[in-house]
This record gives C-alpha cells, sequence and structure tokens, in this order.
C-alpha cells in the first residue's frame, strides 16, 4: 500500500472530547425558521401551517417543526477536532440523521453533548460522523440527537494497513441506506420555493456565503448561491407532515436525508413519498431539472387516524 499522504490522525479524531455548548433561542427563532422552510407560504392562514408561526393564545404556544432541532448543532466546527486536516472548501455536508425523543420546545437553552461516532477512509476523501445529543438546560433526559455526516474531499488516504479505516459508534439499524419502491407513491407534493428562499433561512443561522454571494458561488462551480441542505429536508418534513400525518408534527419520530444535489432558490420541488408500516420512504425532485436532489426516510410514532 501505498504511503499515505494524508493529515488525518485517526486515533485523535475518534477520541476528541467537544466541549459542551449551549444554544438559546426562543419563539420569534422557531417561527422564523418555519417561514424559512416554506410554511404558509401558499396560504397565510393555512390550517395546517399556521400554528407554526402564530398561535390565538400566544407565541408560547405554537408548535415546533422537528427539523428545527437541525438547527441546535450550528457552531458545531470540526476544524478545530485535533488531527483533522481538510480543506474546508471541499467540505460536502452529505447526510443529516435526527431523533426526536420528545416535542421540540418553543423556547429555551440548549446543552448540546458532541461527539464523533464516524470516520471512514474513502480513498480520494474521507467521511466523518459527528453527533450532537441535545437536552434541556437543567435536565438529563435528551430532547433530540442529530448525526451530521460530512465528506472532506482531498482528505483520504490516512489508513496505516492495507485495510481502508473505517470506525463507526452507533447502531446499525441507523443506516441511511435503502432502495426506493418501484410503485406509484403514495402521495406527491409540489411547492415552489421563493428566490428569497436562502437569504430568510440564512437567518436561522447558517450564514454560509455559498447560500448567498453570487461571487462565492460562482468560484464554487455554481452559477448563482444555492439554497441550503437542509433547508431542503425541512421542505420535504413538512411535506410529509401534511400528506401523511396530518398537520401533526409530533407524530415524527426520526428523519435522515441524503443530500444529493443542490437547488436553487426558486425551483420547484416535488416531495414523492411511500408509505410502508410506519416509515416514509421519500424523494424529492427538482421538476425545472428533472433530477432528484434529496431522499431517505420518515420514521412515526403512530399512523394517522385519517389514513
Amino acid at each position: 500500500m501505498e504511503q499515505s499522504t494524508s493529515l488525518i490522525n485517526p486515533e485523535l479524531v475518534v477520541n476528541y472530547k467537544f466541549p459542551e455548548r449551549t444554544f438559546t433561542y426562543d419563539e420569534r427563532d422557531a417561527t422564523l425558521y418555519a417561514l424559512g422552510i416554506g410554511a404558509c407560504a401558499r396560504n397565510a392562514l393555512d390550517e395546517k401551517e399556521l400554528k407554526y408561526v402564530y398561535h390565538e393564545d400566544g407565541q408560547k404556544f405554537i408548535k415546533v417543526l422537528p427539523t428545527f432541532a437541525a438547527i441546535y448543532p450550528l457552531g458545531v466546527n470540526v476544524a478545530k477536532i485535533p488531527g483533522l486536516s481538510f480543506d474546508p472548501r471541499l467540505l460536502l455536508h452529505g447526510q443529516q440523521f435526527i431523533e426526536i425523543y420528545k416535542p421540540l420546545p418553543t423556547h429555551g437553552c440548549i446543552r448540546n453533548k458532541t461527539s464523533v461516532v464516524g470516520l471512514h477512509d474513502k480513498g480520494k476523501a474521507a467521511v466523518v460522523e459527528i453527533e450532537v445529543t441535545s437536552y434541556g438546560e437543567s435536565s438529563d433526559e435528551p430532547i433530540c440527537m442529530n448525526r451530521l455526516t460530512l465528506f472532506l474531499r482531498g482528505a483520504g488516504g490516512f489508513s496505516k494497513s492495507p485495510h481502508p479505516f473505517s470506525y463507526s459508534n452507533y447502531p446499525n439499524n441507523q443506516s441511511l441506506a435503502f432502495k426506493h419502491p418501484k410503485s406509484q407513491p403514495f402521495a406527491v407534493y409540489e411547492e415552489c420555493t421563493q428566490p428569497s428562499q436562502a437569504l430568510l433561512y440564512r437567518l436561522s443561522g447558517d450564514y454560509n456565503p455559498l447560500h448567498s454571494d453570487p461571487a462565492f458561488a460562482g468560484k464554487a462551480g455554481f452559477s448563482r448561491p444555492i439554497l441550503h441542505g437542509l433547508c431542503t429536508l425541512g421542505f420535504a418534513v413538512r411535506a410529509i407532515i401534511r400528506c401523511i400525518c396530518g398537520g401533526d408534527p409530533d407524530m415524527v419520530k426520526s428523519i435522515s436525508g441524503r443530500l444529493l444535489l443542490h437547488v436553487y432558490p426558486g425551483e420547484t420541488l416535488i416531495t414523492e413519498m411511500w408509505l410502508e408500516g410506519l416509515s416514509v420512504l421519500y424523494q424529492v425532485k427538482v421538476k425545472e431539472r428533472s433530477k432528484t436532489v434529496l431522499s431517505g426516510v420518515v420514521t412515526l410514532n403512530r399512523l394517522a387516524s385519517s389514513l
């Protein structure tokens, strides 16, 4: 085997202990997030979605979308992990897994405990998996868990043996591998994003200039700024809650998504859904380019009585 030229030290990476971080938010942040993923964009009176942005008894009674959990880990900086050297311009967010243990609060101070749960040598690239478990300020009971899969292009080749290094520390049944049925979808939901969608979504905390700066996006190979992948995930899960869950976000138990391709703000998203037991297999296509941009599985706690 050729001598490794990567600057990754796997022992240092997998044993790194992140400092505990806090994330504080209020009802305004939860409302802004809901608008950022398209809630009420088509109809400001929508009875299935108005609850995400307004409640007649006050904002503290609004419902929080489960994908808001993906905002909790913002601020985790993998570049600070000892032994993990890579070009940040070549980092790709490839997958996201979210597990919801209880309905997300409308406000609070969240404690995030973070660890490296996966590291894999893919030859030309390295894959690192970061897990963030979130707790209330004064509770030891978790609210939710996020697992981010990051592809570090150009950082592979760090294995010291003939067998590529591969480390995972989470249950096998949480794998994101699956195949879509060949049958017709159980439900299909079509929705157009707004030209300003990325500018609105970034106000939830992801200020990467790739989503706002035309010159930066051009250097990255895009004709214009692209939509955040987690914004597309939010659109998809909101469609599933609407079409499969009867508008009840508390039915969502877990969410997985593979970010396959970029979306340009203003494009039309078509979410196709297949219901298999308590699992909703889904994929999202961009109508204008006939490309699949996202796929995954949403697991439910129960089925809606209307199904």
